[in-house]
């Protein structure tokens, strides 16, 4: 019984975060359409008009895939969110008119703060899988919190909206150079966000697979039967580290007998090696655990 009201409880935190993301999105328009309209003010009508297609494209397509969870829309919220607060961070700047800016910030970093949220990262990993699996995210490596994964993020949101805002404004000949460089490189920016969204864990009837194509060459099934222990990790542990420094809660996965992976390094070859004990980072170690427990995964 407590495992069902574990596993409901999860489900109903991760709908809810969903629900409140949907909702947010959909009054964005109406907070930040003001602040967007006062920054805007002055510009060639040309200008606003493409901003305007801009805007209200981003909007719809945020909102499209706020409604229809799977990994490709995960990484489309992930961008179009903080894109949306960083409009309404601008509007501010600009000097427009202040209350109404200030809302629209806070409602736009509200909505990007949701569709960062691990539950909302699990339900949306979690809508691509099939059949009797279960997906749930692993955080992101520490190295690019600091700074590259900011400046990925925005290489993919400059590069989309810098051509056609330099042409309405009748800029030719960097407008150009903008559409010829900055959507190719936004292509390959949203690219590389997105492979960091298709890193989880998965449990599947057979056991439990490691699904990390940044630390490992390709994913590694670990059957129920094979798991000596799943858990936390303690501070002195000697387990092959997939983490890739990601903060938070790093657990630890003890196999019965040594298993071959192979895993993948920044600045040299892949590394094949047998190991008998992994650690990773999962966004919600504690719904992974208590998912662990509720299919049997650790043996005894």
């Amino acid at each position: 019984m407590s495992e069902t009201t574990s596993f409901s409880s999860q489900a109903i935190e991760m709908v809810t975060g969903a629900w409140a993301l949907r909702a947010v999105w959909l009054v964005v328009p109406v907070v930040a359409g003001p602040a967007f309209a006062d920054a805007l003010d002055g510009r060639s009508s040309a200008v606003r008009l493409t901003a305007a297609v801009i805007l209200w494209g981003g909007w719809l397509l945020g909102l499209t895939a706020t409604l229809v969870p799977r990994t490709e829309t995960l990484t489309a919220i992930r961008v179009l969110g903080p894109a949306a607060a960083a409009g309404a961070l601008w509007a501010w700047i600009t000097d427009a008119d202040g209350a109404t800016a200030m809302i629209a910030l806070t409602v736009t970093v509200l909505a990007a703060a949701l569709a960062m949220s691990p539950q909302v990262g699990d339900l949306f990993v979690n809508g691509s899988s099939y059949g009797d699996e279960r997906r749930m995210a692993l955080r992101p490596p520490g190295a690019l919190l600091v700074g590259p994964m900011a400046v990925v993020w925005a290489v993919a949101a400059i590069g989309v909206v810098a051509g056609p805002l330099l042409l309405a404004a009748r800029s030719w000949v960097l407008g150009g150079l903008a559409l010829v460089i900055g959507l190719p490189a936004a292509a390959l920016a949203i690219r590389g966000l997105h492979s960091l969204a298709r890193r989880w864990v998965v449990f599947v009837p057979a056991g439990f697979v490691i699904h990390d194509p940044v630390s490992l060459v390709e994913p590694v099934l670990f059957p129920r039967t094979t798991v000596r222990s799943l858990g936390a990790a303690p501070a002195d542990t000697a387990g092959t580290d997939l983490t890739q420094s990601a903060p938070g809660l790093v657990l630890q996965l003890d196999l019965v007998s040594p298993t071959a992976v192979t895993r993948r390094h920044p600045r040299r070859d892949p590394e094949p090696l047998e190991t008998d004990s992994l650690l990773f980072t999962p966004t919600r170690p504690g719904a992974l655990l208590d998912e662990a427990d509720r299919r049997r995964v650790v043996r005894g």
